[in-house]
């Protein structure tokens, strides 16, 4: 599998009447991967995996296939308990998803042993290609990494822990372990604010958040982190990012809310998430709409 550029994970929108809404969905998708997304990553974090139904899911990874139409590639998220891991991928291969991003198993702590049988599991139930997500309850050893990526379909991991000094060791492991071309994806929240840190690691992609609600600003950045422009990459970083971040950090999942309130801003309606996420306040939309402003003027748009 082939990814580049900036990793789109849109949000899922839901009707007033709190159901799927496709029509505003594909709207997103199409927006997205028009704007130049290098891949799509539905029913992820971002949109909200963890408040689908497997009929929801499904419809969810066939919409974002669909409206695709093979442009790029499209994973979607497969986690939580085993059983329901497995489904995921079953629904996604039949929706024709081009891979799956592997989500913690909720709830539950975890030895890396464990967490590595979960995969392989995960993996013996599937023909789709797999990434592996650190992230949470879902943590590897170096040793525990490499062994995994000794699996056909596992084709990389992405780190949402952000132990650079770990993520270092189990890059150096898995690359000794194989010498097949595996992807490393920065996943951290934001992860524009640690771009140049794992880019100094030899991991140029990320999931960017912000393209879902500000693809302008993202793209710019990211042209400004790849072509050197550091004057622009650091004033985006201080001026729109490190705001953003200190919004996101106000109240736990934020990193979701926000995101669906920006994508509403910005002229799609994306409805409010579900529980047990909240929607943001009245003040933080209106610091939200002042910040997506400040990021358009920056980039130049």
């Amino acid at each position: 599998m082939h990814l580049e550029g900036v990793l789109f994970f849109p949000v899922t929108p839901f009707g007033g009447d709190g159901r799927l809404a496709e029509e505003m969905l594909a709207r997103h998708v199409d927006q997205g991967v028009t704007k130049g997304a290098g891949g799509v990553f539905a029913a992820c974090g971002t949109g909200e995996f963890h408040a689908l139904d497997a009929d929801e899911y499904e419809r969810v990874v066939r919409v974002a296939v669909e409206t695709t139409a093979g442009r790029v590639p499209v994973l979607s998220g497969a986690g939580g308990s085993l059983p329901y891991a497995r489904e995921c991928a079953r629904r996604a291969a039949a929706a024709g998803a081009d891979g799956l991003l592997v989500m913690p198993p909720y709830l539950v702590s975890a030895p890396p042993e464990g967490v590595a049988r979960y995969v392989r599991e995960l993996a013996a139930a599937t023909d789709l290609p797999l990434i592996v997500y650190l992230r949470g309850n879902a943590r590897l050893t170096p040793d525990a990494a490499a062994g995994l990526a000794g699996l056909p379909n596992v084709v990389g991991f992405k780190d949402g822990i952000g132990d650079i000094d770990l993520f270092q060791r189990i890059l150096l492991a898995v690359r000794r372990a194989t010498d097949r071309e595996l992807l490393f994806i920065n996943g951290l929240p934001t992860a524009e604010m640690t771009a140049h840190a794992y880019r100094g690691l030899g991991v140029p992609l990320y999931s960017s958040a912000v393209y879902g609600f500000l693809p302008e600003v993202a793209l710019a950045f990211y042209r400004a982190l790849t072509g050197g422009d550091d004057k622009l990459a650091q004033r985006l970083l201080t001026e729109f990012y490190r705001p953003l971040v200190e919004l996101r950090d106000q109240v736990p999942g934020y990193a979701v809310a926000l995101i669906k309130a920006g994508v509403t801003l910005r002229g799609i309606d994306a409805g409010s998430v579900r529980p047990p996420l909240v929607d943001p306040t009245p003040e933080h939309i209106a610091r939200l709409e002042r910040l997506i402003a400040k990021g358009l003027e920056i980039a130049g748009c």
